[in-house]
């Protein structure tokens, strides 16, 4: 069995907390793509791990985790978290940890680059964490990028950074800033790259062997469906492929393996950064979004910006279901809406006086879209810790049934704290089956 896992909304949804409910079902857990612009909060008991780079599976001391050939990989920010979660008490050896040998490096000068494009940017710049993930895609696409493999060659590494250089120090210092010095990235990289030598091997295989073995893969996606650079919001996405077809080109499993899609929806919507937000909560609904990122503490696990807050959009999910083949969802954060008389949910969009149903393709036409709400209840009730549906107050039971049929998608699994055992999981769902195995 192979289940991916992946955001159904702009980032945030928590999918952390998820993945690591399921992981204890599976035997491996594997990235698939992006860099350590993810940030995926767990907690387990009085310890919270934030986590950017490696998988959520990795806190299970017997699931063996994969960085894969579709992501990006900073080698001083992995050992950073692989020493950083070393000292909560988790080890992370290279038996338990496989790092793809075709996964592109981040560089010191892609994030010098990085920044230099935000700033050229100026008004219409698109928000990104500055940590190079983009630059490092660029030159992926174009070519020039520097592999895992690659780098494990001294002689090759060096060839390929002084090469690179050149024309980055152009960018670099035609935007005011100094120049990088071959020498001195090469003295940061190379003893770092030293230490992830026994890490790496052809995951692809690995994952290949461990199907036909019949071990149970989990593959975990970072940011999510609207931030996709093909069926996001663009320009303001991601730079790579955080849907279900992202899984399995950056994981290197054929598409016919992958065995279910689960999405992971938010019971209200946030964005971090720039970009079009049809449901934001602006004005006289400040009060609310407030609420909202308070008790939500909707600030980046990353980068610690507050998160810009809006009504569940309805539309824009069942975009993403539609996109990613959903087999069922997991909706989080139910008990953030405890405290709402009245809860909004955008089911339609309007557009020149006409109403739409589906997800424009442009940012400039989203911008200039009007959601179109129904009206909720509340239900007033603390739903903290709830673990039996019918436990729920019967208006938050409506409100889960309502999302449900906007999106067209059964609602298997509903979080109603942070903490593993705070957990709803539906009975008859295909979640109830996944956690059966």
């Amino acid at each position: 069995m192979i289940i991916v896992i992946i955001g159904a909304q702009w980032g945030d949804e928590g999918k952390g907390k998820v993945v690591d409910l399921l992981a204890d079902r599976f035997d491996v857990v594997s990235r698939y793509q992006g860099g350590h612009n993810a940030g995926h909060s767990v907690y387990v008991g009085d310890k919270s791990f934030v986590l950017r780079l490696l998988p959520s599976g990795i806190i299970h001391p017997d699931k063996t985790c994969v960085l894969g050939n579709g992501m990006v990989i900073d080698p001083k920010a992995f050992f950073e978290e692989v020493d950083q979660i070393a000292e909560q008490g988790v080890s992370v050896s290279p038996e338990r940890l496989k790092v793809s040998s075709r996964a592109h490096l981040i560089m010191p000068y892609h994030r010098a680059l990085d920044h230099t494009s935000e700033e050229r940017l100026g008004n219409e710049k698109i928000g990104t964490t500055l940590r190079g993930i983009g630059p490092a895609y660029e030159d992926k696409a174009g070519r020039r990028g520097i592999r895992v493999a690659d780098a494990l060659s001294p002689e090759l590494l060096k060839l390929r950074v002084e090469r690179n250089l050149e024309e980055a120090n152009r960018i670099i210092v035609l935007f005011g800033n100094q120049p990088l010095r071959a020498n001195e990235i090469l003295e940061e990289v190379s003893p770092l790259v030293e230490r992830l030598r026994p890490f790496v091997c052809e995951t692809s295989k690995f994952l290949a062997d461990a199907r036909r073995s019949g071990k149970k893969i989990l593959l975990e996606g970072a940011q999510a469906t609207l931030l996709d650079v093909d069926h996001g919001t663009y320009p303001y996405v991601t730079s790579s492929n955080p849907t279900a077809g992202g899984a399995s080109v950056g994981a290197g499993i054929p598409p016919h393996h992958i065995t279910g899609v689960l999405g992971i929806v938010r019971t209200y919507a946030t964005r971090v950064g720039e970009g079009p937000f049809p449901t934001e909560m602006l004005d006289e609904e400040e009060s609310i979004a407030h609420l909202i990122r308070e008790r939500g503490n909707e600030y980046g696990s990353v980068t610690r910006r507050p998160r810009r807050c809006g009504w569940f959009d309805a539309v824009s999910t069942r975009y993403a279901a539609e996109l990613n083949g959903f087999d069922s969802i997991a909706l989080t954060k139910l008990d953030v809406l405890d405290e709402l008389d009245e809860i909004k949910v955008c089911i339609g969009y309007e557009a020149n006086g006409q109403r739409i149903d589906t997800f424009p393709a442009v940012s400039h036409d989203l911008r200039a879209i009007k959601a179109i709400y129904q009206t909720l209840p509340g239900w007033k009730t603390d739903t903290v810790g709830t673990t039996e549906f019918d436990k729920l107050p019967e208006n938050a039971q409506k409100y889960v049934r309502f999302l449900s049929e906007q999106v067209g998608v059964e609602i298997g699994l509903i979080s109603t704290g942070p903490e593993r055992d705070q957990t709803i999981v539906l009975k008859n769902s295909v979640m109830e089956k996944w956690f059966s195995v």
